[in-house]
């Protein structure tokens, strides 16, 4: 007899219990794997995943933003397996393969600007280390080895290695620390509660200053660069003017710093357009980019850096001091080559952008909620700001039971998404207007049910 998904499931569910580490941390074990928590999924479709249960779910998330071009693409899959009956690896010390070759000049020519150097990785955490080494021996190599230190940005996120966990805002330090010495956080975009008591443009430029001054404390013959997401999800989405990354390109520029944009979770269309750096008019000197490279096909990442950041690195007895074993993999790099043929064919860059426009205009109807302070986004990248209080805009915080209670709610009715302080819309590319109603809608519904529940303790906070 076949085993069927209905069969094997009790079994499944329980060996992901026992021998698993799940890499989340803000679901308690018992929480994840406890009544209804642990999902083990075993096919997917453009924007449906499928349990084995055979329960359904909308993919509000993308995965982790990752999956653009949507779930089930065979020829991804296909692209693959042809790779790897010709060649899956190569090492990367110093040689190469076609896919990941052709995958460069690609690069080279869709990102912005003069971006067209291309350092492979195998995830996002990966490509911020690099670009942290790249900006640090750069420096060195153009005569300033005292140029070591990295500004980042308040309730950042970067990623989960040490460096990268050095510029993360919940880096949790009780654990983890010391971390790399030289870094300094600086305030970041917030049109909701911004840090200065400014409304719209006026905080962001604030934000812009504060850069130049820590840049000036610190001392610019010690700064290598300053770093951030063009669109941070972490600092709940917020959508910067352009004048505020313009000013912080001129501001590099002034004291010889390199700007580093992390493009990780904004880049491949996630925005609208096809970096988010486009949004802004302005190039950096090392962009970082994963997740959407692939469409989470296959594991990879980069940093693409411009000429002058490269230059130096081409002087006798100056190699880049860094190596990763998996670096431009072959099957890789194919996964990634197919997932671009299909985010420019099909137009999905332009799709972001009017499903998003559509996403957001939707999402204003929860303003209505009593616990709605905010809505707000970009493309394919939305989130709701959840409060106690629409007039002293304070959050319920990631463990509070409201927080729990309404991500149950959520994934109950079948949609997966984050729900921390904001809950975060950001379904594939693909998503069609029918599944961005079924989203709100049950976005709606979660709310009344759990308002219901806490409407006490929000009327005591109102």
């Amino acid at each position: 007899m076949v085993a069927t998904l209905e069969t094997t499931r009790p079994e499944l569910e329980q060996d992901a219990i026992d021998h698993l580490w799940f890499h989340g941390w803000d679901m308690d074990w018992e929480e994840l794997t406890g009544q209804e928590g642990l999902k083990v999924f075993a096919r997917a479709k453009d924007c449906t995943l499928i349990d084995v249960r055979g329960r359904e779910f909308i993919d509000g998330l993308s995965g982790l933003m990752v999956v653009n071009v949507g779930h089930g693409r065979r020829e991804i899959g296909e692209a693959m397996a042809e790779q790897a009956g010709q060649i899956a690896y190569a090492a990367s010390s110093n040689y190469t393969t076609i896919p990941a070759v052709k995958l460069a000049r690609t690069l080279a020519e869709i990102t912005p600007g003069d971006l067209e150097r291309v350092f492979f990785c195998s995830g996002g955490s990966e490509a911020v280390e690099t670009a942290l080494k790249i900006a640090k021996q750069a420096q060195a190599l153009r005569g300033y080895p005292k140029r070591y230190k990295i500004i980042t940005r308040r309730g950042s996120y970067h990623g989960m290695t040490l460096g990268a966990l050095s510029l993360t805002a919940g880096r949790q330090e009780e654990y983890f620390g010391p971390f790399m010495y030289g870094v300094s956080y600086v305030p970041s975009p917030n049109r909701y509660k911004n840090d200065f008591g400014l409304d719209g443009e006026d905080g962001d430029i604030m934000c812009a200053r504060y850069v130049e001054q820590e840049i000036i404390n610190q001392g610019p013959e010690t700064v290598a660069a300053v770093i951030g997401e063009p669109v941070s999800v972490s600092n709940g989405t917020h959508v910067p003017s352009p004048r505020y990354w313009q000013m912080l390109r001129e501001i590099c520029d002034r004291h010889g710093v390199f700007l580093i944009m992390d493009e990780i979770i904004n880049g491949f269309g996630r925005t609208g357009t096809l970096f988010a750096a486009e949004q802004f008019g302005v190039v950096p000197d090392i962009m970082t980019i994963a997740k959407g490279l692939s469409s989470g096909y296959a594991p990879i990442a980069a940093a693409v850096v411009r000429p002058g950041v490269f230059e130096g690195f081409k002087e006798e007895g100056a190699s880049i001091g860094h190596l990763l074993t998996f670096g431009g993999h072959a099957v890789a790099t194919a996964a990634a080559n197919a997932n671009i043929a299909i985010l420019l064919r099909e137009g999905l860059v332009e799709r972001s952008a009017e499903q998003g426009a559509y996403l957001l205009a939707q999402l204003q109807q929860l303003r209505a909620h009593p616990t709605v302070g905010d809505v707000r986004g970009v493309g394919l990248l939305c989130a709701v700001e959840l409060v106690k209080s629409q007039r002293t805009k304070e959050n319920w915080g990631v463990r509070h039971p409201f927080t729990k209670s309404l991500g149950e709610a959520v994934h109950g009715r079948g949609l997966l998404t984050r729900v921390w302080n904001a809950m975060h819309f950001a379904p594939p590319l693909v998503v069609t207007r029918e599944e961005i109603d079924r989203m709100v809608a049950i976005a709606d519904e979660a709310l009344t049910e759990v308002e219901a529940q806490f409407a006490g303790e929000i009327a005591e906070a109102g």
